[in-house]
């Protein structure tokens, strides 16, 4: 699947905002054949971004579960960079940063490789790796349990290790933000992490892509109102201008 092709990605932001939608409503909805919307599910299927039924098609996500780590990646990979050249911008150099676990985070490490000074604690090895690249940067790794699926390092050991450290900024990533104005998550684990992550930020910033609005998902990450600055690569939707606002979120749109 070309991961850039903007008919698929809202072809997919269609299913998920209703749930499920058959070719036919797609095809209208897009303004395209029977036949490209069919071959753009078959990619989309066989990517496993969607579950086809007699039909339709749905998407499959759950409030419990995350979609694959390869997966995520493809997803909205083109919002993922712009988040992250848009946050780079931002990053000064010799400053200290905490980078959690996510495809966003690991775009945005792709983006700091050109940085000076930057020392980056993270608990990603995707981010330790990619970072490792640029010498005129320290990389710190937290220890303890790597999950297997997404290089993730989970754990109390974790938690531990990153209490130790207060950073400039403290940048996390989520599954959802829901109108209730919280950020969450679905892995309590990863969800614990991020919260001590965002305890030792002087700045707290956090960086979703749109698709994440309105996603549901089951553990409460933070309220927006932990959360100083928001980079996203679209307006976010009624009622989040609102709730940003009230929150005193500063959002910065890629």
């Amino acid at each position: 699947m070309n991961h850039s092709n903007p008919r698929q990605v809202q072809l997919l932001d269609t299913v998920r905002s209703r749930g499920s939608a058959t070719v036919e409503q797609l095809a209208e909805e897009l303004g395209v054949t029977l036949q490209t919307v069919r071959r753009d599910v078959q990619r989309l299927a066989d990517a496993g971004l969607l579950a086809r039924f007699h039909g339709g098609v749905r998407v499959p996500v759950s409030t419990i579960e995350n979609i694959a780590h390869p997966q995520r990646q493809m997803l909205h990979a083109e919002a993922k960079a712009r988040i992250a050249r848009a946050v780079a911008a931002q990053v000064p150099n010799d400053c200290s940063l905490i980078l959690n676990v996510g495809t966003t985070a690991e775009a945005i490490a792709r983006a700091l490789l050109q940085h000076r000074g930057l020392r980056v604690i993270t608990n990603n090895l995707h981010v330790a790796h990619i970072l490792a690249g640029n010498e005129a940067c320290e990389v710190i790794v937290a220890g303890g349990t790597v999950r297997a699926r997404d290089r993730a390092v989970v754990g109390e050991a974790t938690m531990d290790f990153i209490r130790q450290f207060k950073v400039d900024i403290a940048l996390v990533g989520c599954s959802g933000i829901e109108q209730d104005g919280t950020v969450r998550d679905y892995d309590l684990r990863e969800v614990k992490v991020a919260q001590a992550i965002i305890g030792q930020g002087r700045e707290v910033w956090l960086a979703a892509d749109a698709s994440k609005f309105n996603r549901p998902a089951m553990v409460q990450v933070a309220p927006l109102a932990a959360i100083d600055r928001l980079f996203t690569d679209a307006e976010p939707p009624a009622p989040f201008p609102a709730l940003l606002a009230q929150a005193q979120v500063r959002c910065e749109i890629a």
